[in-house]
């Protein structure tokens, strides 16, 4: 297979890394297996036109990302637009579709994996004209990607730290604000505290990902209005893997859903795979079944 992969230097991991030595490595292992490969090291701002790039260049088969969870959200949608084959290559601080498509978390074991991996057919959503392969958040999750994003922090246990005081300031501070929704059939006027669209159900884990990406649904978790109380209870529940469990959480699951926002606010922010965005009122949110093409571990028969 022709393959590019791109690197952000800046990504978590990498920072530390001799990115030449990993480059070659790379090269070395992908190029022993049989693939033709160009590997490129480039700075974060730079990533997203370095993708697009590579993915116009004639006879590309496939893109490997390296970096944190933006730069493969962004690899995949590129991956997706051009139907190529997409190689993570986990280097952020969460690293959630890498847990999903069950790869290995170190950058070093993971080229092996993926040099001899097989492609699979994993599901994408999109929110409006942005795709995302995680998860569309508006509520708390915003709020809290809102408080994070103004602390200052150099390190991936310095955006942990950040993130952990961020989303206690939103226990103790939790939004309200109304909704009105299309899942599945069901039709509803709410207020709510939080609204979270995933791709596909999230599992146990209390970082909310999805154990399987082939079963082309959306999860939609509705939190209804929260006090501190009831939202440090949330917050205590999806640390032990409880989402669903906890009494304040609708949930469902479906293919497309439509919401709208009746009250014009200003300055309204939702979150697509981390990002913090501006929302519109209306927001068509879609799986696309199948529709991406990874590379995973090989089957062992």
């Amino acid at each position: 297979m022709k393959l590019v992969a791109i690197f952000n230097r800046d990504g978590g991991t990498f920072r530390t890394t001799d990115m030449g030595a990993y480059a070659e490595r790379a090269e070395n292992i992908f190029r022993a297996a049989g693939h033709e490969i160009d590997c490129r090291v480039v700075a974060g701002k730079d990533v997203v036109d370095a993708m697009e790039r590579a993915a116009d260049e004639a006879g590309v088969e496939g893109l490997i990302a390296g970096g944190g969870d933006g730069t493969i959200s962004a690899a995949a949608a590129i991956a997706w637009r051009h139907g190529l084959v997409l190689g993570v290559v986990p280097a952020g601080t969460m690293n959630l579709f890498a847990r999903s498509l069950k790869l290995p978390l170190d950058i070093f074991q993971v080229l092996d994996v993926l040099a001899k991996g097989e492609v699979l057919n994993v599901d994408i959503a999109s929110a409006n004209d942005r795709t995302f392969i995680h998860q569309f958040s508006a509520g708390m999750h915003s709020r809290m990607v809102r408080y994070r994003d103004s602390m200052t922090f150099a390190s991936r246990l310095g955006k942990i730290r950040a993130s952990t005081r961020a989303a206690l300031g939103v226990v103790f501070n939790p939004p309200v604000f109304e909704v009105e929704f299309n899942a599945a059939g069901n039709n509803a006027h709410r207020k709510v505290s939080a609204i979270s669209v995933s791709n596909n159900e999230f599992g146990r884990d209390a970082l909310m990902y999805a154990d399987d990406l082939t079963r082309g649904e959306l999860g939609f978790y509705l939190a209804e209005p929260l006090t501190p109380p009831t939202a440090m209870k949330l917050f205590v529940d999806i640390l032990r893997g409880r989402l669903k469990e906890n009494p304040a959480v609708t949930a469902m699951t479906a293919t497309s859903i439509e919401l709208h926002f009746p009250k014009k606010r200003h300055d309204v922010r939702c979150v697509i795979d981390g990002e913090l965005l501006p929302m519109a009122r209306d927001v068509h949110l879609q799986i696309h079944a199948g529709e991406l093409k990874v590379l995973v571990a090989p089957r062992t028969v």
